[in-house]
């Protein structure tokens, strides 16, 4: 077997196994998120679109402050126009941001589509750990949700977002979950000395 292959299959034990009560808890927390997103879709996809409207505005002052920092005129001019288009998009969709629910859809429906081929991957490469196929599954689902929201755009925006992203958390939570119980498992077996197993009555 390949040694790189091998060194990586140790880390990813040892990582499950040393720091599954993180892995535990960070899941928890994201499955609970998870199920508020589902009961309140369209609050999480007003949300959600409001919060992309600020990172716009705050990258309309990275382009401010990156047209004062340059040399040349020609830089002034297109990090100032980027920061006045990033700007007007940011306002546009804090101003109002249920317009903005459509662009957020595609926006979401590409987040989970990566999410998904990046979970799969990351599942397909923990094979060695238990419970490994929890990130392939909820990989697979991603996928098959964007392929759901695409099909059915524009007339899901309304409520899509939140209740698609809040299932998507709430798989993703579970996953972590299942791995960090798995990695549990592998620490209690590797600091238990064999033979010290309490016995049956």
């Amino acid at each position: 077997m390949n040694t790189e292959y091998e060194s990586g299959t140790e880390m990813v034990s040892n990582t499950a196994a040393e720091g599954w009560r993180g892995m535990m808890g960070a899941g928890i927390v994201v499955a609970v998120l998870g199920v508020l997103a589902i009961l309140f879709p369209f609050v999480t996809g007003v949300s959600l679109s409001i919060l992309l409207g600020a990172a716009l505005v705050v990258g309309s002052l990275v382009h401010v402050a990156a047209a004062f920092s340059g040399k040349g005129w020609t830089g002034f001019v297109v990090q100032g126009l980027l920061a006045v288009l990033y700007a007007v998009a940011g306002i546009s969709l804090m101003a109002n941001p249920v317009v903005g629910l459509a662009t957020l859809t595609v926006l979401v429906t590409a987040f989970l589509f990566t999410a998904g081929v990046f979970e799969i991957v990351m599942g397909v490469r923990a094979r060695p750990e238990k419970n490994w196929s929890g990130l392939v599954v909820s990989g697979a689902l991603a996928l098959v949700l964007a392929g759901l929201v695409w099909v059915n755009f524009p007339a899901s925006a309304a409520w899509a977002i939140g209740l698609l992203f809040g299932v998507k958390l709430l798989t993703s939570g579970l996953a972590m979950v299942f791995v960090a119980m798995g990695g549990r498992e592998t620490a209690r077996e590797t600091t238990t000395p064999p033979g010290s197993e309490p016995r049956g009555a």
